[in-house]
């Protein structure tokens, strides 16, 4: 994943996942919601009531053009600047430990070859729409938010007939990347309304309307392309519409329009391997929008339900080495210390496929079922452990905020070096044959001295990687010399002899992949499928 951001002036971008390991960028701007919620409009009629657009869209098929639409319907599309104070790195004095320290504009001090951070102005650029004739609006959270040390000084919304007002932050959600401001005008405002995104189907035409690279107004059309898309980068809110209707940085915020003239969707983000648009574009659901848009206006708390896992999808790897269906569930890849999932008894390796009575899908994932469940509600999750299918119940916790997530399952420990030796001699060569042929792998018991090195908690127990042959399945997934293996197919792993009968086993069951819990040096430990040879 990779952002596109200049310290000077920007167009702020959002990046997700490329499917096919490719550079990927995400539009600016935020989640454009227009609600059709009862705002005090007086009035006004919304610039996408539907009398105005059936005398201008056919019930069939697409207009001969879509001039009228757009016009009707662009008055209410704003662009979004933001001026930010963030702090970088200052240059490095190429003179430093030298006779001319400080005369070429070093700090003078002689600070040696340290560079001092530096504080300097940047500029985020994004779209937004207005929901109400009295000026409230909605963007992407990613638009207004700045980037690391930096802090947002002004945001300006910036209409179609260059009028520009300062905009006041009401409320915004880091997890659905959505945010709301607020604009004081001398009179009622264009705005629009929120469509039905649940009615969207595939082949549907629609109109996304942005502020691509800093141009102003620019109207794009295409279709829908799928509805409810998991892009694969998880959380609750990874439900999209993807169109082909081209969609860039800055187009972020930007609404999506179905033929009705009501926004359906928020542009939001793109697959690309360039950052520009490659006919994959992202954008948030209008029925998933919607109900945040409305409890940010009212400055109500947006309350979700947590588990406290950590999750991956089922993949063709991960079903063979577990033996059980593909794309059904989703595993479980470490649990929470005493959150709602460890109290259940949900543990780290079982696979997920009901939650609440509802299946777990790809389109419908564990975060998203349990994201809606209101917190202190108790409910049946359906597991898959060592084969067996269980029933647990877990009591729904109120999920933290996105920077108290992002010090979740953290590790703290010591890397320390990788001076380990050579394999036991005690161990028989056909298990170490058995080991390499078959992973490509070459392993030795842990022992607290190598623990002690690796930075190992005292007391793991597993298996240390000495050579990864770089061809196998294991070396293709960052498999290293100096991870720990602590089990094979849920059973622990403290001698090759232990591994060697997991992988007889696991052949003698028909699977070609054996599930491999592994430790990295310094990072919290991970299932891996990995292929057998």
């Amino acid at each position: 994943m990779t952002q596109h951001r200049h310290t000077e002036e920007s167009e702020d971008v959002k990046p997700v996942r490329y499917a096919y390991g490719l550079t990927t960028a995400l539009l600016l701007g935020g989640a454009t919601l227009t609600l059709a919620t009862g705002y005090p409009a007086g009035a006004q009629v919304a610039q996408n009531e539907a009398s105005q657009m059936a005398t201008m869209v056919p019930r069939s098929g697409a207009p001969a053009s879509f001039a009228d639409l757009t016009q009707q319907l662009a008055p209410a599309v704003v662009n979004i600047s933001t001026r930010q104070r963030v702090q970088v790195q200052g240059n490095a004095n190429p003179f430093a430990g030298t006779p001319f320290e400080g005369l070429f504009g070093g700090d003078g001090g002689g600070g040696g070859s340290g560079a001092t951070p530096q504080t300097r102005e940047a500029q985020s650029l994004g779209s937004g729409f207005i929901i109400s004739s009295d000026g409230y609006l909605v963007t992407n959270n990613h638009v207004i938010t700045a980037e690391g040390k930096g802090q947002v000084e002004s945001i300006t919304v910036t209409m179609p007939d260059g009028t520009e007002y300062p905009a006041k932050l009401i409320g915004k959600d880091a997890a659905s990347d959505l945010a709301v401001l607020k604009i004081a005008a001398s009179k009622p405002l264009p705005f629009v309304k929120f469509g039905d995104s649940s009615h969207a189907r595939v082949g549907d035409w629609v109109v996304a309307i942005g502020n691509p690279f800093g141009l102003g107004g620019t109207v794009t059309a295409g279709i829908i392309s799928s509805v409810l898309r998991n892009t694969g980068v998880g959380g609750a809110y990874d439900r999209y519409l993807q169109t082909d209707a081209a969609i860039n940085r800055g187009n972020s915020g930007g609404p999506m329009f179905d033929m009705k003239g009501q926004v359906i969707g928020i542009n939001n983000a793109i697959y690309s391997p360039t950052g520009g648009s490659v006919g994959i574009g992202f954008a948030i659901p209008a029925e998933t929008a919607a109900p945040i848009v409305q409890k940010l206006i009212k400055g109500e708390a947006i309350q979700r339900g947590y588990l406290g896992v950590r999750i991956q999808q089922l993949n063709e790897d991960l079903a063979d080495s577990l033996g059980i269906e593909h794309n059904k569930g989703e595993f479980i890849q470490a649990v929470e210390p005493d959150g709602a999932a460890a109290k259940a008894g949900i543990k780290a390796g079982d696979v997920v496929v009901k939650v609440n009575n509802k299946e777990v899908t790809r389109d419908q994932n564990l975060s998203f079922l349990v994201a809606n469940v209101a917190p202190g509600t108790r409910i049946p999750v359906e597991v898959i452990r060592s084969g067996r299918r269980m029933t647990l119940t877990a009591t729904v916790a109120q999920r933290p905020s996105e920077d108290e997530l992002n010090q979740s399952f953290d590790p703290n420990a010591d890397q320390g070096d990788d001076s380990f030796g050579a394999p036991s001699q005690q161990q028989a060569p056909q298990q170490q044959g058995l080991v390499e042929k078959s992973l490509g792998l070459s392993v030795t018991p842990l022992t607290p001295t190598i623990a002690r090195q690796l930075g190992a908690a005292e007391g793991t127990r597993g298996l240390v990687i000495l050579a990864v042959d770089p061809n196998s399945d294991a070396g293709q997934k960052g498999f290293q010399r100096g991870f720990i293996l602590l089990s094979a197919n849920g059973q622990d792993v403290a001698t090759q002899a232990d591994l060697a009968a997991a992988i007889s086993a696991a052949k003698s069951d028909g699977r070609t992949a054996i599930l491999l819990r592994v430790q990295p040096r310094g990072q919290p430990a991970t299932f891996v499928p990995v292929r057998l040879r």
